[in-house]
Parts: C-alpha cells; sequence; structure tokens
C-alpha cells in the first residue's frame, strides 16, 4: 500500500484514539484504518499500537512514528500550497530560449520591457542552442521557446506573438553596378546573400506568391546582422526583417527592390507546455509580449 496513506491513518488514529473516529474523520471504515495501521507495522517490523475491546492506545514506537508523519504530512501539505501559490502568482523564475536572429531584434527589446515591468519574475533568456526536435526546450528547463514556423504539435501548445516584416532590399551600389531586379525570376541572375535557415524565398502575397529556391549564393550566414552589412557593402540581394535593416532603408543605404510585390511577414510564436493550467508568470509574459509588439510597431518606410 501507499506509505503516505497508511501514515496518515496512523496519524488520525493518534490524533482521535480510536479507529471507529479516526475513520468517521477520513470518512472511511474502521476496520480499512485498522488495516492500514496493520499494514504499516509490518513493513516496520514493530508494534504500534495497542488494541484492547474497549480503547486503543499507542506503543512507544507508535507515538515516536506518529509523530514523525505528521511532520512529514504537514511538510508536504505546506510543500504543496506552496507550489501551488507559486503557480498562481507572476514571479520566480521564467526560462526563455529562442534563435538568435530573433532574440537580437525585436524580441530582445520586448523582453527587457518585461524584465522592467515584472521585477518580481527572474528573466532567463538565452540566444540560439535550439533543437529541431520541437518539445526539446522543455527537456532542457525552458518554460518558452520562440519559432517563426507554425508548429503543430501536440507536445506543446503555441501563441502567435506578432507578425514580423521582411524585405527584399540592395545597394544603389549592388544595383547600378549589376542592374535593378524587375521581376522575381530575376533573382536567378543576381548575387543573392542568404540566411542558412532561408534558401527559398517567397515572393509576392496569396496566390501570386512564388517560391524561389536561391542558386547563386554569393554570400551564406547563419546571421541576418551579418548579411545587412554585406547587402550595405554592394554584395548582392537579401532578404532581411524589416526591423534590423530600417535605419539602413530610412538612410537610403539599402533600397526595397519589387515594392508592388513585397514579401510575407513572419509569424513570430512562443510555444510553451501542454496542460490545462498555465502557470501565471507564463500567461503574463505572453500577454504583455502581444501588447509590446502591437504597441511597438515598424514605422512606415516611404518609398
Amino acid at each position: 500500500m501507499d506509505r503516505l496513506l497508511l501514515m496518515h491513518s496512523l496519524v488520525t488514529v493518534a490524533q482521535v484514539g480510536s479507529f471507529s473516529g479516526a475513520a468517521r474523520k477520513l470518512g472511511s471504515s474502521g476496520s480499512l484504518v485498522s488495516r492500514h495501521v496493520a499494514e504499516l507495522e509490518r513493513q516496520l517490523g514493530v508494534r504500534l499500537v495497542n488494541r484492547t475491546a474497549r480503547s486503543v492506545s499507542l506503543t512507544e514506537p507508535g507515538l515516536r512514528y506518529a509523530e514523525f508523519a505528521a511532520r512529514i504530512l504537514d511538510e508536504i501539505e505546506a510543500e504543496d500550497a506552496g507550489i501551488a501559490r507559486l503557480h498562481d502568482r507572476a514571479e520566480g523564475t521564467l526560462n526563455i530560449i529562442c534563435p538568435k536572429w530573433i532574440g537580437s531584434l525585436d524580441l530582445g527589446d520586448a523582453i527587457a520591457a518585461f524584465s522592467a515591468a515584472h521585477p518580481k519574475i527572474q528573466v532567463r533568456f538565452e540566444l540560439g542552442g535550439m533543437s529541431d526536435r520541437t518539445y526539446d526546450f522543455l527537456d532542457s528547463g525552458f518554460d518558452i521557446a520562440f519559432h517563426t514556423r507554425d508548429l503543430r504539435d501536440s507536445s506543446v501548445r503555441l501563441k502567435k506573438i506578432a507578425s514580423l516584416p521582411f524585405v527584399l532590399c540592395a545597394s544603389k551600389e549592388y544595383l547600378d553596378r549589376n542592374g535593378p531586379l524587375t521581376e522575381p525570376n530575376g533573382l536567378a541572375h543576381h548575387d543573392c546573400l542568404v540566411h542558412v535557415n532561408d534558401p527559398v524565398w517567397r515572393i509576392g502575397h496569396g496566390h501570386a506568391s512564388t517560391l524561389h529556391k536561391i542558386r547563386n549564393v554569393a554570400f551564406l550566414s547563419n546571421s541576418y546582422i551579418a548579411l545587412q552589412k554585406a547587402a550595405v557593402h554592394g554584395r548582392g540581394l537579401a532578404l532581411l526583417p524589416q526591423r534590423s535593416a530600417y535605419d539602413d532603408l530610412v538612410s537610403g543605404a539599402l533600397q526595397i527592390l519589387l515594392p508592388e510585390l513585397a514579401v510575407p511577414d513572419r509569424p513570430l510564436f512562443a510555444i510553451y507546455g501542454p496542460g490545462q493550467a498555465t502557470p501565471r508568470k507564463v500567461t503574463v509574459f505572453l500577454n504583455f509580449l502581444t501588447g509590446w509588439f502591437s504597441n511597438n510597431p515598424i514605422p512606415a518606410i516611404g518609398q
């Protein structure tokens, strides 16, 4: 039998002084409570209770073990209550992981703002080192992971936080040297700066969009910041997050290509653990980030 159940029966017998009284308090039967105590005696190898026709009293080992059992059960109850309170409060440690390029842009600003607004939550925010398996972040001790692809996996839950606009762009120096890009198929004739995780570019929206596997790769990197620097230096065409490229677009260091077609936004998804009850700190975090992105849109860029 479960040891904690047996301990609970013994402690109740010690408090009430009879099997029948303990049974009423526990919502059980006197015979079952008696069997619990007998099983505990068998497991411990000592007699815990003196039984007579009229009364029940504890032996010296019984008194000692009942005190011990009561202390253990009280500690378990207190810990259970503490865990429940922690679950329901916006406090404790929140462990977050995301790809490097996301964390170095909007998301980094949003999480810094969240940390300042909720000082009772200690944020651990790591960039990079993510596994291809959706749920591995949970096994690694993280509460939340961020992706830009729609993940359909029953082992996690998903919430869309924002849309991240991207732009196809190049420097004036490059365009003067190699000619303009007038239609999407022209990508095959231009040097392209490609992210290792983004080798296929989608140009346009909806049914009018087209996919282009980039074959003329002039510069390959796992960093959009590095690709942006290469684009500013005239190395080729780049598909970049608009937030990252914003200042260079405004200054004219980079120019948007095919503005009449544009490129689709990327969804920013937060994924977190399954279960009916989401910890309060996670809910507060997700709601804060959704509001932050809504309140901090990227300003429009004049064409």
